[in-house]
C-alpha cells in the first residue's frame, strides 16, 4: 500500500511539472511584450504598466477564490478551470491587438493573471500528496517546471511572431496566440493525466500518519494560523521575495530600453533570470529538507539583496544578466523554503483556503511591485529601486534569522 502511495504520488507530481511547464511557457511567451502592447494601444507610456497590473491582480484576487474553490471542485476541476480561463485571456488579448482594442487587452491580461495563479498553487497540491519530509521535493519538482517555461515560452514567441506578420496581423499578436495553445495543452494534461484527486489522497496520507481527516473537525481560522511565528515567516520570504523580485525585474526591460539595447538582448535577460527562478528548485528542495526551512529562506533574502545591489553597477548586458539571474536564485530559495514552512503549518482542512490567501498576498505583493516600480523608476532612478529592494529584502532575512535563533519548536502536520 505504502509503495501504492509513493508511486502515485510521483505520478502527480511529475503531472503538475508539465503543468507548470506549459502555465509558464504561456506567460513567459508574452510577458516582455505587455508592456510594449499595453503603450502602444494607450498610445502613451504611461499605460505601458497597466496590463501587467492587471494581470498581477488577477492573479492575486483569483489565488484568494482558487483557495475556497479547491476543496468543492477538487484539486483537478479547479486546474482545468483555471487553464481554461488562461486560454480564454489569450485568445481575447489576440483578438485585441488585432483589432486594437485596449480595454479588451486589459480583460485578457486580468484572466492570464486567474489562470497562472491557478497553476501556481500546484506546488501545494504536489505538497500534500507527499509525507512532510518530502514536501519541499515535491514542492521544488514541480516549480522547476518554469524551467521548461522559460526555454520553451521565447522559442515559440519569436516564431509565432513572423507567423503573424506573414499572415497580415500585428506581430504582437503571435506570442498571444501560442499562449493560447500552450494553456489548451495544460488543460489537456490536468484533466487527462491528474488521476486520482489529489486532494482525496493527501487525506488518505493524514489519515494514516494520524493527523486531522476530516472537514468535520475543528480547524483553526486564517488570523489563528497566521498568529504562529513559522506562518508569519513563511508568508513573509514569499511576499517580500515576490516583491523585490516584481520590482526589479518588470522596469529592468524599460531600463536595458533606454540604454539602447535591442529587444532580443533584453528577452534573453529575461529569459536569464527565468532560469534563475526556475531552475534549481530540485537543489533549493533537498536544501530545504536537509538544512531546514528558516536557513533557506535567509540564504534566499541575502542573494536578492546581493541581486539588487549588483544591478545599480553598471547597465551594461553582462552585469544585468547575472543580478537578473540572481534575483530569480533569491527568489526561488525565498518561495521554495517558504512554501514549504507554510505547507508544514497546516492540517488537510486548513490548506486550500490559508494557501490561497497567502497566494492572495502574494499576488497583491506583484501588483505593488508592478505599479511601484514605474513611480520609483520615474521619480529616483533605477539604481535607487534597487537599494529599496535591498532594503525590503531585509525583512525575511530579519524575521526567519529571529525565528531560528529565539528557537523553533515546529511539529509538521502530517
Amino acid at each position: 500500500m505504502e509503495t501504492t502511495h509513493a508511486a502515485t504520488a510521483r505520478k502527480i507530481t511529475r503531472t503538475l511539472l508539465a503543468v507548470q511547464g506549459l502555465g509558464q511557457a504561456a506567460v513567459v511567451a508574452l510577458f516582455p511584450i505587455m508592456a510594449i502592447v499595453g503603450a502602444k494601444l494607450g498610445g502613451r507610456p504611461d499605460w505601458a504598466g497597466v496590463p501587467a497590473m492587471c494581470y498581477q491582480l488577477g492573479q492575486a484576487f483569483a489565488a484568494y477564490g482558487w483557495g475556497y474553490a479547491m476543496d468543492p471542485l477538487g484539486r483537478r476541476g479547479m486546474l482545468v478551470l483555471g487553464a481554461l480561463a488562461g486560454a480564454a485571456g489569450a485568445l481575447i488579448s489576440t483578438a485585441a491587438v488585432v483589432s486594437v482594442s485596449l480595454w479588451s487587452f486589459l480583460l485578457g491580461s486580468t484572466l492570464v493573471g486567474v489562470a497562472i495563479s491557478a497553476v501556481q498553487l500546484s506546488r501545494f497540491v504536489a505538497a500534500e500528496v507527499h509525507q512532510a519530509s518530502e514536501r519541499a521535493r515535491a514542492i521544488s519538482t514541480v516549480v522547476v517546471g518554469g524551467t521548461l517555461g522559460a526555454i520553451v515560452g521565447p522559442l515559440i514567441a519569436g516564431p509565432m511572431s513572423r507567423i503573424a506578420a506573414g499572415l497580415g496581423l500585428d506581430e504582437l499578436s503571435g506570442p498571444y496566440g501560442a499562449s493560447t495553445g500552450l494553456f489548451v495543452a495544460a488543460a489537456a494534461v490536468i484533466f487527462l493525466l491528474l488521476r486520482p484527486e489529489p486532494r482525496d489522497l493527501g487525506r488518505a496520507i493524514a489519515s494514516r500518519a494520524g493527523g486531522a481527516t476530516a472537514p468535520r473537525e475543528p480547524t483553526r481560522t486564517i488570523p489563528e494560523i497566521y498568529a504562529q511565528r513559522p506562518a508569519q515567516v513563511a508568508t513573509a520570504a514569499m511576499v517580500c521575495g515576490q516583491l523585490v523580485m516584481v520590482m526589479l525585474m518588470v522596469i529592468t526591460p524599460l531600463h536595458m530600453r533606454g540604454h539602447h539595447h535591442a529587444i532580443s538582448t533584453i528577452s534573453y535577460v529575461i529569459s536569464g533570470h527565468v532560469v534563475g527562478m526556475y531552475a534549481f528548485s530540485v537543489v533549493s528542495g533537498q536544501l530545504a529538507d536537509r538544512w531546514g526551512r528558516g536557513p533557506v529562506v535567509m540564504a534566499g533574502a541575502t542573494v536578492l539583496i546581493l541581486a539588487c545591489l549588483a544591478a545599480t553597477l553598471s547597465p551594461q548586458v553582462l552585469p544585468l544578466t547575472v543580478a537578473l539571474f540572481l534575483l530569480g536564485l533569491g527568489w526561488n530559495l525565498c518561495y521554495v523554503g517558504g512554501s514549504s514552512l507554510l505547507a508544514d503549518q497546516l492540517s488537510p482542512a486548513e490548506r486550500a483556503r490559508t494557501q490561497g490567501f497567502n497566494d492572495l498576498l502574494i499576488g497583491l505583493a506583484s501588483a505593488a511591485g508592478s505599479l511601484g516600480s514605474g513611480i520609483v523608476f520615474a521619480t529616483i532612478g533605477y539604481n535607487a529601486m534597487g537599494l529599496v529592494g535591498a532594503a525590503t529584502a531585509l525583512i525575511p532575512l530579519t524575521t526567519a534569522a529571529l525565528w531560528q535563533t529565539r528557537g523553533r519548536a515546529v511539529t509538521a502536520m502530517p
